[in-house]
């Protein structure tokens, strides 16, 4: 769209300008180009502007950057460009531009290298700002450019927001001085809690869009600001003043910014949702085939309410035998718990001989003698009270010399060395010596904004999460093949970087609601269907029209069915395999497809009104033979 660029004006005019002094009006910036890279040392100024405690964009320390050197390094895979910026007190930013060969998207990464002979205190480091938006106009674009982005919280994850520029306030100062900022993030442990870590910027007039979808386990802030006519886009990790981040770099020390990636699209919104997403699939040769053959789940979780039992878990099976159904998990309730605490018991993992007076490595092999692949439970990352990991205060996290509580919850820490020994023992000995196949990761409280160590409190939780990472990952390596689930409360964790090394995410606990297809729906813009578990809960007393409800939801991505599956009366079997039969050859489509939404729903979710219409489309524009087959026959 070169054509259409508008031309640049530098400065601006017009009746409020004429009057003021003559230096004033050549200070009147119509457009100034922003940099490449957005951040701030602690030892310099803060900017001014009006923007302390809104934004740290436009550092003084920018304005002693000059350009040192761009290379271009190609492989079969990539091109990377990366810029080279140098400080006048030596130290050096390399901004690297990376396009993976025929994908419409680019990803961005900015990197600080201390080179000079003293420590260097970062107070904020943009993983990218995306400037001179929108190109189009030659001015404000005044009424035509929309921010979009997603809100989420527990079982009610990404409402969609479109907001005019102005609504935010967002419109440039008269006199350009003042910088305008609408900064939003999430501090803590949970990168999906109050919003996704998602931007967007919309040029209605063009009917262009500019998206950044950031790849980090935790704290995280997005902006868009405007100080002249032209709106910024930028992102990252949390600034000091937002989340409590700051990091020395000693001489010779290097920090990355988070992984982030960027689209532009002439189109709509799900054609951009379409572009970032595709960004988040894995090379077609990771996983086991039963993965990617997108196998149904029947999780017991709510058929037993945390009081699972070997009885109850063959009873299942014996019903779920007959279907299409790949894997059964056991849930919460397995382990020890003592009396009087409820659920969710974590720390000891224990097995509860009550309930599985033989453990649990003969159930595991009875799933697997039936044909399925056996799942278990963890929360691995915390200790509830009552159990011993409760007190081991050495390996749990600490915030102001404290030990950190949630509820109930203290934390491991997974810097250290000693706590990723325990978990190994606990954990991944226990899935591989019981022969399990699937893991079921559920993580139920956030952390703080920050936690003790050396550096800085949102520093230390940053390397505190990329240890739960890591050890996640060492769970895959321990046992090759193994299917991993990514639960956070259900959608707590679903952006890219958990993504990345899970199977599969939990899209909700909105599991008994009339809202499973809304946010199911909604989550086709921001993860991939193929990699997102909706829930069906069958009762015995669903209606045809509640149970086929429920069941036409998980066609929104994999179905993961629960309840009273032995209680179910013949004609409500019998819907439940009709609809595995159909799910079973729509998995080309569920996995390649594009999906569009087109909605006329009322405000509230608890009690919806209106309709919605999902379509996935198959790369080929055609429906499958073998769907053709199921609904037809042959």
């Amino acid at each position: 769209m070169e054509a259409k660029m508008a031309p640049f004006h530098e400065r601006k005019t017009g009746p409020h300008i004429a009057g003021l002094p003559k230096e004033w009006q050549k200070a009147q910036w119509a457009h100034i180009p922003e940099w490449l890279v957005q951040y701030k040392l602690a030892s310099t100024p803060e900017p001014k502007g009006f923007q302390l405690g809104q934004s740290l964009r436009g550092s003084l320390d920018l304005e002693e950057l000059a350009f040192s050197e761009q290379t271009i390094e190609e492989t079969t895979d990539t091109l990377t460009i990366q810029t080279t910026l140098e400080h006048t007190h030596g130290y050096v930013l390399r901004h690297q531009l990376i396009w993976p060969r025929n994908a419409p998207y680019v990803q961005m990464a900015t990197i600080i290298d201390n080179t000079t002979k003293t420590p260097l205190t970062l107070d904020y480091l943009a993983s990218f700002s995306l400037g001179r938006l929108t190109p189009f106009s030659p001015g404000e674009a005044t009424e035509a450019l929309y921010l979009h982005r997603f809100r989420s919280q527990w079982s009610a994850e990404g409402r969609h927001e479109r907001l005019l520029l102005e609504d935010l306030n967002l419109e440039r100062s008269w006199g350009g001085y003042s910088r305008r900022s609408e900064r939003f993030g999430q501090i803590g442990s949970m990168p999906v809690r109050g919003y996704f870590p998602w931007i967007a910027l919309e040029d209605q007039d063009q009917q262009v869009f500019w998206g950044a979808q950031l790849a980090t386990p935790g704290s995280w802030q997005l902006e868009c600001s405007r100080r002249t006519d032209k709106v910024t886009l930028s992102g990252g990790l949390p600034a000091r003043d937002f989340g409590e981040w700051w990091k020395t770099l000693v001489p010779g020390e290097s920090f990355c910014a988070p992984p982030v990636t960027l689209a532009t699209v002439q189109g709509d919104l799900d054609d951009l949702c379409h572009v970032l997403t595709r960004a988040q699939v894995k090379s077609s040769g990771e996983g086991s085939q039963e993965e990617r053959d997108l196998p149904i789940v029947f999780n017991e979780w709510c058929t037993s309410w945390g009081e699972p039992s070997e009885e109850a878990i063959e009873k299942s099976m014996g019903v779920l035998a007959s279907t299409r159904t790949k894997i059964i998990v056991i849930d919460d309730g397995w382990a020890e718990k003592p009396v009087g605490q409820g659920i969710q018991h974590n720390g000891d993992w224990e097995t509860d001989r009550k309930k599985f007076p033989r453990g649990l490595g003969p159930v595991a092999q009875k799933i697997r003698d039936s044909g399925m692949i056996p799942g278990l439970w963890f929360e691995m990352e915390v200790a509830t009270k009552g159990t011993k990991a409760f007190s081991l205060e050495e390996r749990l996290l600490r915030r102001q010399g404290s030990t950190v509580q949630v509820g109930n919850r203290h934390f491991w820490d997974f810097r250290d060395p000693e706590t990723v020994r325990i978990l190994t023992r606990k954990i991944i000995e226990r899935l591989r010596e019981d022969n399990f196949g699937y893991l079921k990761i559920d993580y139920n409280e956030t952390l703080p904004s920050g936690i003790d160590g050396e550096e800085s409190p949102g520093e230390e939780l940053r390397k505190h999460l990329l240890g739960v990472q890591s050890f996640i990952q060492s769970i895959r390596e321990a046992i090759p093949g193994i299917i991993i689930e990514n639960c956070s409360s259900g959608g707590h964790r679903l952006e890219p970087s958990f993504q990345r090394i899970c199977d599969v995410g939990s899209f909700s606990d909105a599991h008994e609601t009339w809202s499973i297809p809304i946010i199911a729906a909604n989550l086709h813009r921001l993860i991939l269907p193929h990699q997102s578990q909706i829930w069906c809960v069958l009762h015995r007393y669903d209606a045809l029209s509640r149970l086929r409800y429920g069941l036409a939801a998980t066609f929104l991505g994999r179905m993961a069915i629960s309840g009273e599956i032995d209680a179910l009366a013949d004609w409500q079997r019998r819907e439940v395999q009709k609809a595995q039969d159909f799910l079973d050859c729509c998995g080309e489509i569920i996995r390649n497809g594009m999906s569009r939404i087109i909605r006329d729903l009322s405000p509230s979710w608890n009690c919806p009104r209106g309709w919605q219409l999902v379509s996935r489309i198959s790369p080929e524009g055609n429906i499958p033979a073998s769907c053709w087959t199921s609904i037809c026959g042959p």
